[in-house]
C-alpha cells in the first residue's frame, strides 16, 4: 500500500501541474485519512460489542486504535487545508499545539507497543500465570503509564523548545510542525538543543524498543521449544500483527529522529514523515483485521447477526 501511494504521487507529479497535483494529493490523503479513522473506529466498536475480545491484548489494541486516530488527526487535517489554499500559514500557537499533540502521541505509542509486547511475552512464556500477571488492574496501569510518560516527557521537551527565541522568515521546510524544522528557526546556536533532543529520543524511543526486542527474544526461544508445528504456528500468529506494526513504526521513527544532523534534508524528512504520519497509521487497521482471525470472526458475527432472533 505504501509503495502504491508513493508511486501514484510520483506519477502525478510528472503528469500534472502543481495546482492539479495538490488537488490529487488532497483526494489521496483525504481517502487515507477517512480510511484510517473509519478503520480504527470499527476496531474499537467491534471489540466493545464482542465479549470474547475483552482480553488484555484487545484492551491494548483499543488504546492503540484510539491513539492512531488522534495521531493522524493531529497532522492530516491541517495538511489537507494547506493543499487547498494558496497561503499556507499556521500561527505560533497552532504550531505549538500541533507539536505538543503529535509528540505526546508518538512517545505514548512507543510505550504502548512495549506494553503490548510484554502482554504477548506473558501469554506465550507464562501461560499458566497470564490471568494473574495481566489482570485488568495491571493492564490499566500499563496503559496509564504509557500515556503519562508521553504527556510528561514531551510536554517538558516541547515547552523547552518553544522557550527559544525565534526569528527570520518563520518558514518551515515541512508539511507540519515537527521538532527539528522548528528548532532550525531559532536565532541562537541550537547545537546543544539538538544534542539534548537526540539524547531524549535515544532514551525514550530506544528504551521501549529494547524492551520489545527482549520480549520477542524470549518469545522466540519459547516458541522454538514447542514440539508441535500447530502450536508453533498458533504462537507465531498471535505475535505477527504486533511485529508488523512495531517494524513499521520504529523503522520510520529511528530513521527520522536518530540519524545524524548532516543526514537531515527537507526532502528526506518530508518523505519519511509522510510514511509515519499518514501511511503507517493507515496500514494498522488492515494489519489487525486481515491478519487477525479472532477480529475477522467477530466482524463476521456482527455483520451477519439476524436482528429477528
Amino acid at each position: 500500500m505504501a509503495l502504491v501511494v508513493l508511486l501514484v504521487i510520483g506519477l502525478c507529479s510528472l503528469m500534472v501541474s502543481s495546482q492539479e497535483l495538490q488537488i490529487v494529493l488532497f483526494i489521496v490523503f483525504l481517502i487515507m485519512y477517512l480510511f484510517t479513522v473509519g478503520g480504527n473506529l470499527i476496531i474499537i466498536c467491534l471489540i466493545w460489542v464482542t465479549p470474547s475480545l475483552h482480553t488484555p491484548m484487545y484492551f491494548f489494541l483499543v488504546n492503540l486504535s484510539f491513539l492512531e486516530m488522534c495521531y493522524i488527526t493531529s497532522v492530516v487535517p491541517q495538511m489537507l487545508v494547506h493543499l487547498l489554499v494558496e497561503t499556507k500559514t499556521i500561527s505560533v500557537e497552532g504550531c505549538a499545539a500541533q507539536m505538543y499533540v503529535f509528540a505526546i502521541l508518538g512517545l505514548t505509542e512507543c510505550c504502548l507497543l512495549a506494553a503490548m509486547a510484554y502482554d504477548r511475552f506473558v501469554a506465550i512464556c507464562y501461560p499458566l500465570f497470564y490471568t494473574l500477571r495481566m489482570s485488568p488492574s495491571v493492564c490499566l496501569k500499563l496503559a496509564a503509564a504509557s500515556w503519562i510518560t508521553g504527556v510528561v516527557v514531551e510536554s517538558a521537551q516541547i515547552s523547552w523548545i518553544f522557550s527559544l527565541p525565534f526569528c527570520g522568515t518563520g518558514k518551515i521546510e515541512h508539511f507540519f510542525c515537527d521538532i527539528m524544522p522548528v528548532v532550525k528557526l531559532a536565532c541562537v546556536d541550537t547545537s546543544y538543543h539538538e544534542i539534548v533532543i537526540f539524547v531524549v529520543s535515544m532514551l525514550f524511543i530506544m528504551s521501549p524498543c529494547f524492551l520489545i526486542l527482549c520480549s520477542y527474544m524470549r518469545i522466540l526461544l519459547s516458541i522454538l521449544r514447542i514440539m508441535s508445528a500447530t502450536g508453533r504456528h498458533k504462537a507465531f500468529s498471535t505475535c505477527s500483527s504486533h511485529v508488523l506494526v512495531v517494524s513499521l513504526f520504529y523503522g520510520t521513527a529511528l530513521f527520522t529522529y536518530l540519524q545524524p544532523k548532516a543526514a537531515h534534508t527537507p526532502n528526506t524528512d518530508k518523505a519519511t514523515a509522510l510514511m509515519y504520519t499518514v501511511v503507517t497509521p493507515a496500514l494498522n487497521p488492515v494489519i489487525y483485521t486481515l491478519r487477525n482471525k479472532e477480529v475477522k470472526e467477530a466482524f463476521h458475527r456482527v455483520t451477519h447477526r439476524n436482528p429477528l432472533r
